[in-house]
């Protein structure tokens, strides 16, 4: 049965937070811009190669705050839900994790992306944040299917990947601008598992 994201939007609460024993996924607020400057700009080098190129008030305090008003009115919408990624035990900002793209209709699909500080980066971060949000996708926003697309020459975002069960699709050509080049990307994809037998969705 299709899902109504009325349905979806009247029972979340008002900021989503996934906890594992270290690790905290929630969404962004304004007192997060000083680690999140700090990182972010610390990390640039790092980052660049794999993401759209930064604009020159990419790193101000204003941008970023109208960065967390529209992550807000994203959440409220359904369209996405933006996470930041904290360790729990100091609170100290890792990278982030955004559920975007969210489809509902017969389609119930979403894509993912994520971005780690480049101190942080190897360390198995990243993978138990998908380990956290892979289930909140099934479960609590109830979709069928996780989209993330990937620069070919991205290794170890592809090792991350497969290694949380993605599956790879194809090739998207010319898919998105990044470091200002139009540049190809694989498509990865998780679908909701089933019990292998009944095919009842386990998330459901």
């Amino acid at each position: 049965m299709t899902r109504s994201v009325f349905r979806f939007l009247s029972r979340q609460p008002d900021s989503p937070e996934l906890r594992d024993d270290a690790h905290l996924l929630r969404l962004p607020r304004y007192s997060d811009y000083s680690q999140w400057y700090k990182l972010r700009s610390k990390s640039r080098a790092f980052l660049q190669p794999w993401e759209p190129l930064w604009r020159p008030d990419e790193l101000t305090e204003g941008s970023f705050r109208a960065r967390v008003v529209r992550n807000t009115q994203e959440y409220s919408s359904g369209l996405a839900v933006p996470f930041l990624l904290f360790r729990q035990s100091d609170e100290a900002l890792l990278g982030g994790l955004t559920i975007g793209l969210i489809r509902r209709g017969v389609s119930q699909a979403c894509m993912i992306g994520y971005w780690m500080g480049e101190n942080f980066a190897g360390q198995g971060h990243m993978f138990a944040a998908l380990q956290m949000a892979i289930p909140y996708i099934f479960k609590e926003l109830e979709l069928h299917r996780i989209e993330a697309a990937c620069i070919p020459d991205n290794h170890k975002s592809i090792r991350l990947l497969k290694s949380a069960g993605f599956e790879r699709e194809g090739l998207l050509r010319g898919y998105l601008n990044i470091n200002g080049e139009w540049r190809d990307h694989a498509l990865y994809s998780l679908l909701v598992p089933s019990d292998g037998q009944s095919g009842k969705k386990l998330y459901s």
